[in-house]
């Protein structure tokens, strides 16, 4: 009889493990019962589609191309402020994508650093934006934004790595450095990024359990936000875009993202050359000194190693000053004229 009992609890235990830690498969676009397709989407070559957004300049009389890249949870639908002025004065044409397996891009449950690169590359030639383009990668987005800069730096015209998201295990950091950044996260995030890092098998249970706080940005917890980030929350809200961002699933969206972010990559930032050794173009990070999210102890040293990337540092901000008008007007223009100076 227990001999009985013993082994109905082990395969409900083994039942419930499975369930927990085994992803549910996508909600797939398009599909019955799954999400509708409401905005333009290109083919890949793997079958899979991308959705994107067009702003700015029509792309057939474009000067300059930017392709920017969401971040965590996020959507295409987010916008900058950047001034109608420059866009005008510049002639620039604005592309925003859902990632794989956010908003209406269908899911890639094998997406990696490097996979990313490529999603955008075939974005961009399936829309016919010629041989080169630039692309801003904005916190999450801006992995995919290293992944462009390693695996397609011949079709870069510039890049700028907003507030982008550092690992604390990238061989290059020295220990002391990532001690330091990471010191300064929430216990909840402590543990997340090491789920991710040491278990990734173990990460979607971990992301998606009730018992423990994960993620603090998910949860919308305040300590995880600077000042200057609460005072600009209502904006943010309505910046950030459309509350579809999610609606394929978490495993294909925030999961796959942080296992992405904070496990082992195929290379190390301080690995990647320069991709405009003639100062044809430049590349950019931007990073918010007060940011409670990406602390800047990582991004400072992979930036000192790479001396050709224009670092700035923003004093009294946080994680979201690129949502304030000023800063995106001064971040796309150096992308685009190589200087700050709004006026130029």
């Amino acid at each position: 009889m227990k001999v009985k009992l013993l082994a109905s609890v082990a395969v409900c235990l083994l039942g419930w493990l499975y369930i927990a830690l085994i992803p549910p498969p996508p909600k797939a676009v398009g599909s019955p019962g799954g999400p509708p397709v409401t905005s333009p989407r290109v083919r890949l070559s793997d079958g899979r589609h991308l959705s994107y957004k067009e702003a700015g300049v029509p792309r057939e009389i474009a000067k300059h191309k930017v392709i920017m890249v969401h971040g965590f949870g996020g959507n295409k639908n987010f916008e900058l402020p950047i001034s109608q002025e420059i866009i005008d004065k510049l002639q620039i044409y604005l592309l925003t994508y859902d990632r794989s397996g956010y908003g209406e891009s269908d899911a890639n449950p094998k997406r990696t650093v490097k996979s990313e690169a490529y999603d955008l590359q075939e974005l961009a030639d399936e829309l016919q934006l010629g041989t080169k383009f630039y692309v801003v990668g904005i916190s999450m987005g801006g992995y995919t934004a290293w992944s462009c800069l390693k695996y397609i730096p011949q079709r870069l015209s510039g890049a700028s790595l907003v507030v982008p998201v550092a690992n604390y295990w990238w061989p290059s950091v020295p220990t002391s450095v990532s001690r330091e950044a990471f010191s300064t996260q929430l216990l909840q995030d402590k543990w997340t990024y090491s789920v991710a890092h040491y278990t990734p098998w173990l990460l979607n249970w971990w992301m998606t359990q009730k018992w423990f706080p994960s993620f603090s940005v998910l949860d919308y917890n305040v300590a995880a936000f600077s000042k200057s980030d609460l005072e600009m929350m209502s904006t943010l809200l309505n910046a950030l875009g459309t509350n579809q961002k999610r609606q394929q699933g978490e495993y294909v969206s925030v999961v796959l993202d942080m296992m992405n972010s904070f496990g082992k990559w195929e290379f190390d930032p301080t690995e990647v050359t320069n991709p405009f050794p003639n100062n044809q173009g430049s590349v950019s990070i931007w990073q918010g000194f007060e940011d409670k999210i990406v602390p800047y102890q990582l991004n400072r040293h992979v930036s000192q190693k790479l001396p050709w990337i224009r670092y700035h540092e923003v004093a009294n901000e946080g994680h979201f000053f690129v949502f304030k008008r000023n800063y995106a007007d001064a971040i796309i223009t150096e992308l685009i004229v190589g200087s700050t100076d709004t006026t130029a």
